[in-house]
């Protein structure tokens, strides 16, 4: 079945599209691509995600989205050659504005346009029953990590680095642990946007010519929430502009911010792998976070001995992963099968995810 798997993350930096074959067990990448927010739809993202808005306001920008989304799809099949009456179902995570773990949670990007659009069923609006059934909402990517990546020797670790970065720990008897470590790629970005005017920190240059704040790191540190056992997720809410004041209260030349926002960030996850699996030998990263050697040496660093690689070494594009996921988990809707991983998500029971827009 030929499915389109539609992305947009917590880093707000735009649209990934994935057309993939899903075949049984195995799933193939056709085509892949981003296509950016416009600055001005970004700033009014983030108006609705991170302050006091209008009803209007984010009735208007899910309708817009659900446009920007289906115009990506043919966007994305237009570069590739494919024709766009080959694809059977799109997968729409939508944009998430809000995001209360456990309790409820909010993705825009209407699913009825994108259908229209396309002319295709489109699944949608995956978190909401995960959270009935007592469970988070997130991560939803456990499943498709261990499809993709479950050695039957060695425990491995998918770990996605977006804007919250997550991990997926693959034991080798089957088991699956996943959950938000804390901060990606977010803070780094925001800092980054208002010092430098750039939108992230391309390769992790910024942090290499800065020098971490130990006492500051300390401090951030201490967050219980980072050695907190899972299920845990985390979001916008502990990371946006509120968290960014709290690390530019202390002063800093905004390099040295930076360094300290990326160590945090490398920090955690090392923090959260030691805590799900410290046997792991292999660590598969995802994610805009690949890009960022800074980020990655320092990784690196804090975890001697296990071998830290893109997930493009296992033939699944790093920046298209969590698009890949999406598309295949609307896949599993489309068959009734269930999509969530209890285990990662702390709900009572596997559920089929999300809505279908015929």
């Amino acid at each position: 079945m030929r499915v389109a798997g539609i992305m947009s993350g917590t880093s707000l930096d735009g649209i990934d599209v994935a057309i993939v074959e899903v075949t049984g067990r195995r799933v193939a990448t056709v085509a892949w691509r981003t296509i950016p927010y416009p600055a001005g739809l970004r700033r009014r993202i983030l108006g609705v995600s991170n302050a006091a808005t209008t009803t209007a306001e984010i009735s208007r920008l899910n309708f817009e989205l659900g446009e920007r989304y289906a115009a990506a799809v043919l966007r994305t099949c237009r570069a590739a050659g494919i024709p766009p009456e080959t694809l059977e179902l799109a997968g729409c995570h939508g944009q998430t504005i809000y995001h209360e773990s456990g309790r409820n949670t909010l993705q825009i990007g209407e699913a009825g346009v994108v259908a229209e659009r396309l002319g295709i069923p489109v699944v949608s609006d995956f978190r909401p029953r995960d959270i009935a059934a007592g469970g988070k909402g997130a991560p939803l990517a456990p499943w498709v990590d261990q499809w993709l990546f479950q050695d039957r020797r060695r425990t491995r670790i998918a770990l996605n680095i977006g804007g919250i970065a997550n991990l997926t720990a693959i034991f080798p008897d089957g088991r699956v642990t996943a959950f938000d470590t804390g901060p990606g790629n977010m803070v780094i970005d925001q800092l980054m946007q208002r010092h430098a005017g750039r939108p992230f920190d391309r390769g992790g240059r910024a942090a290499a010519q800065g020098r971490p704040d130990r006492a500051l790191l300390a401090a951030l540190l201490r967050d219980p929430y980072y050695r907190q056992p899972p299920p845990k997720t985390a979001g916008r809410e502990q990371y946006g502009a509120d968290f960014v004041r709290r690390i530019e209260d202390a002063g800093l030349p905004w390099r040295d911010a930076v360094a300290t926002a990326t160590v945090l960030t490398a920090s955690t996850i090392a923090i959260g792998i030691r805590l799900a699996a410290p046997e792991a030998a292999e660590v598969i990263v995802s994610g805009g976070g690949v890009h960022n050697r800074t980020l990655l040496d320092q990784l690196r660093a804090f975890l001697p001995g296990v071998a830290v690689v893109s997930s493009a070494e296992y033939g699944v594009d790093p920046d298209a992963k969590e698009a890949i996921a999406f598309a295949v988990l609307a896949y599993r809707t489309w068959r009734g099968k269930p999509g969530n991983v209890p285990s990662a998500t702390g709900a009572s029971r596997a559920v089929v995810l999300g809505k279908i827009s015929r």
